[in-house]
């Protein structure tokens, strides 16, 4: 406080000297609501005598001595240098009245407009709330943020009535941004949904910035779509598409995420012209495509269930790899000719197929029914059923298969 209201030496003056605004008048150019600066002469109970450099002095009555808080009178010496506002050029009497507290005041409102021009972000706390809105203190000035500018905390938090909502952040931290300052009439009024706004703004730009393909982030699922979900990466949001989700097929979204939920992802590009952040949640799990292909051997049976048919044929997903499915042509279900997929199988059945062929670089398995008992895998049968024989003999009669 001292350094506010104390000016001993020249350098240390107030906004109001960094724009220019003392003023040195003779005493017919002085006008009320002038703000001068001024030597603090004399203090009294009753009164504190102010020369600014008139053929009077000023004074600064008894009566705002009584309003001014405790923290400012305390701090005034004689020979202090002030500033003041003039109240009243001349009164009955011939003094000049001044008001500190004014003065004061009118820094405070020249501070709240150049912090709205800028776009500042305040943090404040809450003071009080009516019906109306929430009340906070920007320096000496009351502020008001209208219950409509006022961002619920929680979900769900809306369907409340407005003053128990407005009742429960009192004494709370608030990020504001002031919206009008008119000293005239008064009004400081405040947004903390602008202010909130432009953090989410400035997050994302921050966030876009920062991110780079290949990086894992944890983030929380805000919305589902058929063709994807939304993640809140805390600042900016980011979309997983469907085929982004999981290593097996997933239909929407819904089937493995909710709304809430926090994951862990990966970046997979930043477009930061258009700002927009495209991600991946299966590219945090094991591959199961790099584990089938270390395991299985071309010619092999495998246990399937079919999970979808098609005119060209029928997909199966490898029971013993989740995630991991294979092709059976339509040319490879029967050895009659077969018009549709549904003729032979159908979606959900569970059965014994031989994998024809492995395409490591399209990540393609082409599977076949046909070919199960087909003579010239007889040799590789034999084998593969001996290999698991003495696999399991390795493991032993207490362990489990």
């Amino acid at each position: 406080m001292n350094e506010e209201i104390r000016q001993d030496r020249p350098e240390n003056t107030s906004a109001m000297t960094e724009m220019g605004e003392w003023l040195e008048m003779a005493p017919s150019s002085l006008r009320r609501g002038d703000i001068v600066r001024g030597t603090i002469v004399r203090i009294t109970p009753t009164e504190i005598l102010v020369d600014i450099g008139m053929k009077a002095e000023g004074v600064i009555t008894g009566r705002e001595l009584e309003r001014m808080p405790r923290e400012i009178r305390e701090v005034l010496r004689e020979g202090d240098v002030i500033q003041v506002q003039v109240v009243n050029p001349e009164d009955r009497s011939g003094n000049i009245l001044l008001s500190l507290q004014r003065a004061l005041m009118e820094e405070d409102w020249q501070q709240a407009r150049r912090l709205m021009q800028d776009g500042e972000i305040l943090e404040l706390t809450v003071n009080g709330y009516n019906k109306g809105g929430l009340v906070v203190k920007v320096g000496r000035l009351r502020g008001f943020i209208p219950a409509s500018h006022v961002v619920p905390q929680e979900s769900g938090e809306e369907k409340l009535p407005v003053e128990q909502r407005l009742k429960r952040r009192v004494g709370q931290r608030i990020y504001a941004r002031i919206i009008e300052a008119d000293p005239e009439a008064n009004r400081l009024i405040l947004s903390e949904r602008a202010a909130q706004q432009d953090l989410r703004r400035r997050q994302k730009e921050e966030l876009l910035a920062r991110l780079e393909p290949g990086m894992r982030v944890r983030g929380r699922v805000i919305s589902l779509a058929d063709f994807g979900a939304f993640i809140d990466l805390g600042g900016a949001d980011g979309l997983i598409h469907i085929s982004e989700l999981s290593w097996h097929r997933v239909s929407h979204p819904r089937e493995i995420l909710s709304v809430g939920q926090e994951i862990e992802v990966e970046v997979i590009s930043v477009d930061r012209e258009r700002k927009r952040i495209a991600l991946s949640r299966k590219r945090v799990e094991p591959d199961p495509w790099q584990q089938a292909v270390s395991q299985l051997r071309e010619g092999q049976l495998v246990e399937a269930v079919i999970t979808r048919l098609t005119n060209f044929g029928a997909f199966a997903a490898l029971k013993e790899f989740p995630g991991v499915e294979g092709l059976i042509h339509i040319s490879e279900l029967a050895e009659h000719r077969v018009h549709h997929p549904k003729e032979v199988v159908r979606e959900g059945e569970e059965l014994v197929v031989r994998l024809i062929r492995i395409d490591q670089e399209n990540r393609r398995l082409a599977l076949s029914l046909r070919r199960v008992s087909a003579p010239e895998y007889a040799m590789l049968d034999w084998e593969m059923a001996q290999a698991r024989l003495q696999a399991g003999e390795e493991k032993g009669p207490e362990e489990p298969a």
